[in-house]
């Protein structure tokens, strides 16, 4: 955990909060970052995914100056993070994917202290502990010992310590793994609050729909590189656009329709799957023109039509298309049922 407040001296002036340009970090003969370039607006939220292993945690450990990069540079909040690490280390918060609280002291003496170090005024440090408690449903267990809290607990303790300051960038490394659902929400919620207020997030994460809530943009990164770029529904398209869900009143009417369209030779419409056991047709669709050509022709031969729409791929399915991996939601599960609370 580490929580640094806004610097009123920052220099930043362009649109970008965070810039990175060939950044290249090798742990032996393994290379963790591939030469990776990103940007990340003021005031939005970059979503990083990629497989385990892929350099997450690595870009995120130089961008918060835990380690130094071999090669390349990066800019935050209009600091350089290697040669000016104790002035960017007052504008950033981070939450690593491990809570790391002090287990002797209270969960609101955790959180004065950390306000206290980043020299807020006591009365400010109180309150601030005192409403961060309140958002991550600690204020019960605000006297006790974090040695006492479970796996949950201090994962959003950690999470507010981040925040306390107000960071101008605020880096989240799977932040809710192992969190229930209620709990999850809830941190979405104070992201959500942040951004609006006008920090800047860049948010690794294994949940899809996590990246789906929060990120404005998506970077996805394996072996080191980045392989896309883009947001949530340019992904989407880029791998496989819409497609038409057609319903028919009765389900045995499915190849027939699926047959029509084969016969009818439009443009488009050759990967037409039938799924007679849903009932349904399932249409690749290239253009709003080819949308309405498919259902005209279908009411032309005269198939009652009970539902349609069109759908874009999930991003797991984005995911997968673009990685060769799935998601590790089996693990991320597995420690959602030992940690939460």
């Amino acid at each position: 955990m580490m929580d640094m407040t806004r610097n009123d001296k920052n220099p930043l002036n362009g649109s970008h909060a965070v810039e990175v340009r060939g950044l290249v970090k090798h742990y032996g003969e393994t290379k963790a970052l591939d030469g990776v370039d990103l940007d990340v607006r003021e005031g939005t939220v970059l979503g990083v995914l990629g497989p385990n292993g892929a350099g997450k945690t690595t870009l995120v450990r130089i961008l918060s100056t835990l380690i130094a990069p071999d090669a390349g540079t990066a800019t935050v909040a209009g600091f350089d993070v290697v040669r000016q690490p104790r002035q960017l280390r007052r504008t950033i918060g981070l939450t690593g994917q491990y809570a790391s609280v002090d287990e002797k002291l209270s969960g609101w003496e955790n959180l004065y202290m950390i306000g206290r170090l980043l020299d807020l005024p006591r009365k400010e440090a109180r309150s601030r502990a005192d409403e961060l408690l309140e958002r991550f449903s600690l204020t019960e267990a605000a006297k006790k010992a974090a040695m006492h809290y479970s796996g949950g607990m201090r994962r959003r303790l950690d999470l507010a310590a981040s925040m306390i300051g107000r960071p101008a960038v605020l880096y989240l490394d799977e932040p809710t793994t192992g969190l229930d659902p209620r709990t999850r929400n809830e941190v979405w919620d104070e992201v959500q609050r942040m951004v609006a207020e006008g920090a800047t997030v860049l948010l690794t994460t294994q949940y899809m729909e996590e990246a789906e809530q929060l990120a404005d943009q998506l970077t996805v990164i394996d072996r080191g590189k980045v392989i896309a770029n883009g947001k949530v529904d340019e992904l989407k398209a880029r791998v496989g656009g819409r497609t038409l869900r057609i319903r028919p009143v009765s389900s045995a009417d499915v190849p027939g329709m699926a047959r029509s369209l084969a016969e009818a030779g439009l443009d488009g419409v050759a990967g037409s799957q039938a799924v007679p056991d849903e009932g349904v047709l399932l249409v690749p669709i290239l253009s709003d023109e080819q949308l309405t050509a498919v259902v005209g022709l279908l009411a032309a031969r005269g198939y009652a039509i009970a539902d349609l729409g069109t759908y874009l791929p999930s991003l797991d399915e984005v995911f997968l298309s673009i990685t060769g991996q799935k998601p590790s939601s089996e693990d991320s599960a597995q420690q959602t049922e030992e940690v939460a609370a």
